[in-house]
């Protein structure tokens, strides 16, 4: 009786330490990637003619569906933190969980290294990966895409 005890009180402290490491690594796991990108805060070359730049951020999918949010060259913060620019109600979004931004006249997606990952069509990023138009970008039940 006293063996069940211990091993079960053992298997106890053994999930709330796994639980807090991962809410230790979705609250601090973004701490050291803060800086600024070549190119942010730059706004997109005007090219001749009519423009294929993306103009803004559209959701197609999840709660937020219809939202749409300007490109105007400054960086984009998505996850479930309030300062975020994209602010998610997703259980499978990290606090800061990824990070859209400019180089050059491209939009570049990184993943801020997130519990669940951010997938552009199906591949997961694993580092700032070149965005085209009308390709989804997953995080969690959110689906976003960029769009001229």
């Amino acid at each position: 009786m006293q063996l069940t005890r211990a091993g079960f009180l053992a298997l106890l402290w053994l999930f709330v330490l796994a639980a807090l490491r991962v809410v230790r690594s979705d609250l601090y796991s973004a701490s050291g990637m803060r800086v600024p990108m070549p190119g942010a805060g730059r706004a997109p070359a005007k090219a001749r003619g009519r423009s294929k730049a993306p103009r803004q951020m559209v959701v197609t999918h999840g709660a937020l569906a219809g939202t749409r949010i300007s490109l105007d060259g400054r960086p984009i913060l998505i996850g479930r933190a309030d300062d975020s620019t994209l602010v998610l109600d997703d259980d499978y979004a990290s606090t800061r969980h990824a990070r859209l931004s400019l180089r050059g006249s491209d939009w570049y997606v990184e993943d801020l290294g997130s519990t669940n990952g951010t997938y552009l069509d199906r591949a997961k990023v694993t580092g700032p990966t070149k965005v085209p138009l009308g390709v989804p970008i997953r995080i969690g039940k959110t689906v976003i895409e960029l769009r001229s």
